[in-house]
């Protein structure tokens, strides 16, 4: 246990995971721990006189099974493994650990999502309130790595676009940093580090080191001084959990915020961008995901993160994926192809930190023989954007013939059965492969040729642990033993010998298991780095896979979904013809169609629309539908709509829904002023921005008066694309006052009694809010519906009168139900149906009516 302490002690904050002989163990409040997360047997284990200790292990084979249950369950895992032969050993077997396994830092298949990059984040706060911050972030089992400055008020954004599974912060910086882990969506696991880790020159050197260079210019990180620290702790802490090379990071991207479109948390969840949660299905990923390959989908989730402001850009992804949807035929061939190609990516980064299997290998092998036909099915296809994405694709015909000629077609996942390389790759392991084959053969074909050779018809060899193979001969026949035999034995019946030739047979066939595992592990490591030398030049060939998939997808997703090429230009319009919410659409009832709506708006002419209807008109809909449009035009894809000119647009800012923050004590109203004063604070010219009922969570006139304000700030000081959807009819009087401000509303039909909904937007503005209708249609009792009726007749009527007068009657917003009490029941009394009503139902109204007059 002295050997276990003094490695536990180096590795406090981890779950020791400690081998011992083929099972691993842990001990104490580990054991307890680890006993509860993998569902297995806690036991104790005699600690001398510390008394009894608690002890959980299981076999050292289930280890992919049980690790990442512990790591899943949010812990750190240290994996302590003998580094020496026990049979060798002189006293106790030597142990370290070899790997920490922590949630951000994994490379097992069972921790990680193959459509999802996993990542581990670093922020280092800035030294003064509103600098800016460092941020480094990493993926290793792909190898990305990025690194930069973000502002202070985009650094939650930038960072919630990543979704770390795990993120380093400074232990004297957890004030600042803590909050932003914690509001990310993804609840990051936190790791606080000591402050020397965040040394600048400590950062800059480790970087270079592993890169080779002797500076950063190269990368463009030589003034991001808090993101090169940020980068040079991640690289360590990845160093230190690995304890290996990082061959798999070739390269650092600079994490630029000012060529992409920031999304905050509450624009990602409105425009429904991804499911809030495992459960949740109806995201926009999910639609527009039909990548044939894990690298296609984890760039495809990426790019809708991170929507572009380039225009050259966005141009670019359109072109290809016009040109995909143009070009049917080929986009299937293509589609197909990817689909055999798997996640490369990930096997690469496998082969060169030398933990693939052979078996993996080979499916490596499979994966990039797939890329010539990649060429294949765009064969034809002239176009200058399609056709750099190929050029990005290198064949790599000799990588693959050289795995070829070493791997069978279906290698196996063991090392030492001789069967993983083709026969006449390595003459050593041959021979030790045919020794281990065939030994039973060779025995029975040399007692053959002995019988032959002596004439002693009943000779035979055979085997034990303490003589290994004898020759044995009976009494009877002893005289025809011949000279060259060596007596090894006596035994009651018979004689033992052995003979040079069993005695070289002996040795090659003892020795051929340790021969054949010991040549094939050195094989397969040295065919492992030979796949990683072309590492570099791997990656960015998977790389080019994953852009034609991803723009594969989007235009796979234009043809069977009925999208539309969107023009992006420079100007100040914004217009859509017959606009459509993606989702909503996919998920209506058979035989209902979505009913599409079209929009113009324009800075300099009709900047802001104040949106009026009752509710479950559509008015949220079809905010988020043009929300969608402009988003999906700047993520380079085609959108749910007949037409679509869409201005280059630096951010979407939406404010529909609320909720409450009950943990951080803020209330609903408290979450909307948030969200609303981040709009008006942050929204510039080039923004659109869509509003839904801002002020409703506060009283009446509070409420009217903070959108009137609000709407106003927004047309006369930022000038931003604004639609504003209210109940506050008192909006519309907006557009008598400010030049561009127009008014729309959801026609509604009425029928009878009953109202209709056309989900159409239409100029003009509503007055009626309808929410007695809908109250009805959720199946509110007939008598609640009519005292509302009353309520409402009376307030309307009282709303008509002069202002002193009407405050008078209203209090906090409300007509007094004392001076009403008279003339609801005198209303409710007239529409009793006397007809028609049972006994029962008149004694209930009657009772109803009693209650009322005692109130």
């Amino acid at each position: 246990m002295r050997q276990y302490n003094q490695i536990k002690e180096r590795h406090a904050d981890t779950i020791l995971l400690f081998r011992l002989g083929d099972f691993y163990e842990t001990f104490g409040q580990d054991a307890v721990i680890t006993a509860k997360a993998c569902g297995i047997t806690l036991t104790k284990r005699n600690n001398g006189a510390a008394g009894e200790m608690p002890l959980a292990g299981f076999p050292h084979h289930q280890l992919d099974n049980y690790l990442p249950k512990l790591v899943a369950a949010g812990h750190r895992v240290a994996v302590c493994e003998q580094l020496e032969d026990p049979k060798l050993a002189k006293g106790i077997v030597k142990r370290d650990v070899v790997e920490v396994v922590t949630p951000g830092v994994v490379l097992y298949d069972k921790l990680l999502d193959s459509r999802r990059n996993t990542y581990l984040a670093c922020l280092v706060a800035p030294k003064s309130k509103g600098g800016h911050w460092g941020v480094a972030v990493a993926d290793i089992s792909t190898g990305s790595f990025t690194a930069g400055e973000v502002p202070d008020h985009s650094v939650l954004s930038v960072v919630d676009a990543f979704s770390p599974a795990e993120m380093i912060i400074n232990k004297d910086q957890r004030q600042q940093c803590e909050p932003v882990a914690l509001q990310c969506s993804s609840k990051p696991s936190i790791t606080r580090l000591d402050a020397w880790h965040f040394n600048r020159d400590s950062a800059d050197e480790q970087l270079n080191r592993h890169f080779g260079t002797s500076s950063l210019k190269g990368f463009g990180l030589q003034d991001a001084q808090l993101g090169i620290v940020a980068a040079g702790v991640v690289l360590n802490y990845v160093s230190d959990s690995q304890k290996s090379a990082l061959s798999q990071i070739q390269s650092l991207r600079q994490l630029r915020h000012d060529d992409v479109m920031i999304l905050d948390a509450s624009t990602r969840r409105n425009l429904q961008i991804q499911a809030q949660d495992s459960n949740a299905s109806g995201a926009l990923i999910e639609l527009l995901d039909s990548t044939m390959s894990p690298m296609g989908a984890r760039l495809l989730r990426w790019w809708m993160q991170t929507p572009l402001k380039d225009l050259q850009r966005i141009t670019q992804r359109l072109v290809v994926v016009r040109t995909l949807v143009v070009h049917h035929q080929h986009l299937r061939e293509l589609r197909e192809t990817l689909g055999r190609i798997g996640d490369l990516e990930r096997l690469l980064t496998k082969i060169v930190t030398d933990r693939a299997t052979a078996r993996e290998v080979g499916t490596f092998r499979s994966g990039i023989m797939v890329l010539p036909s990649v060429h294949d099915s765009c064969a034809g296809i002239d176009v200058l954007e399609v056709a750099k994405i190929l050029t990005g694709i290198q064949l790599h015909s000799e990588l693959a013939e050289s795995i070829n000629t070493a791997l069978v077609d279906e290698p196996p996942v063991t090392i030492g059965t001789g069967a993983m390389f083709r026969m006449g790759y390595d003459a050593i392991l041959d021979e030790a492969a045919k020794a281990l084959h065939h030994g039973r053969e060779w025995i029975t074909e040399y007692q053959q040729r002995l019988r032959d050779e002596t004439g002693i018809p009943n000779l035979k060899i055979g085997y034990t642990g303490v003589f290994g193979y004898y020759i044995e001969v009976s009494n009877a026949q002893k005289g025809k033993v011949p000279e060259w035999f060596d007596r090894r034995q006596t035994l009651a019946n018979a004689e033992r010998y052995t003979t040079q030739e069993l005695k070289e047979l002996e040795q090659k066939l003892l020795s051929a298991q340790d021969l054949v595992t010991q040549r094939e592990t050195q094989l397969l490591h040295e065919l492992r780095e030979s796949v990683a030398l072309d590492c570099e030049q791997l990656q960015k060939t998977l790389h080019n896979v994953a852009i034609i998939d991803a723009l594969g997808s989007f235009a796979h997703a234009a043809h069977t979904l009925h999208y539309t090429e969107p023009q992006i230009h420079e100007g100040t319009e914004l217009v859509i013809c017959d606009a459509r919410h993606s989702v909503i659409e996919r998920i209506l009832p058979p035989g209902i169609t979505y009913v599409p709506n079209s929009i113009s708006i324009d800075t300099s002419t009709s900047q802001v629309h104040i949106i009026t209807g009752p509710n479950m008109s559509g008015k949220s809909s079809f905010l988020r539908q043009v929300g969608i449009c402009v988003y999906l035009a700047h993520v380079g894809a085609f959108v749910p709509a007949a037409s679509a000119s869409i201005p280059l647009t630096d951010r979407i800012f939406t404010r529909v829904g609320a909720q409450d923050n009950l943990l951080a004590g803020e209330s609903t109203f408290l979450v909307e002023m948030q969200e609303a004063a981040n709009i008006v604070n942050n929204a510039t010219r080039q923004s659109l921005i869509l509003l839904d009922e801002v002020g409703r969570g506060t009283a009446t006139y509070d409420g009217i008066s903070i959108a009137w304000a609000i709407a106003e700030y927004l047309h006369d000081c930022v000038g931003a694309k604004t639609i504003f959807a209210t109940h506050y009819h008192e909006l519309t009087e907006l557009s008598e006052q400010c030049s561009r401000v127009t008014n729309y509303q959801v026609e509604v039909q009425e029928v009878e009694n009953d109202i209709l909904f056309t989900h159409r937007v239409v100029p003009g503005h509503s007055n009626h809010s309808f929410g007695i209708h809908v109250a009805k249609m959720a199946g509110m009792p007939p008598l609640v519906l009519a005292n509302a009726r009353s309520v409402l007749a009376s307030m309307e009527s009282a709303d008509t009168k002069e202002p002193k007068q009407r405050s008078i009657q209203m209090q906090a917003g409300h007509v007094s139900l004392f001076e009403l009490r008279e003339d609801r029941i005198r209303k409710i009394i007239s529409e009793l149906d006397i007809d028609n009503m049972t006994p029962i139902q008149a004694m209930q109204t009657l009772a109803e009516l009693r209650k009322m007059t005692d109130e």
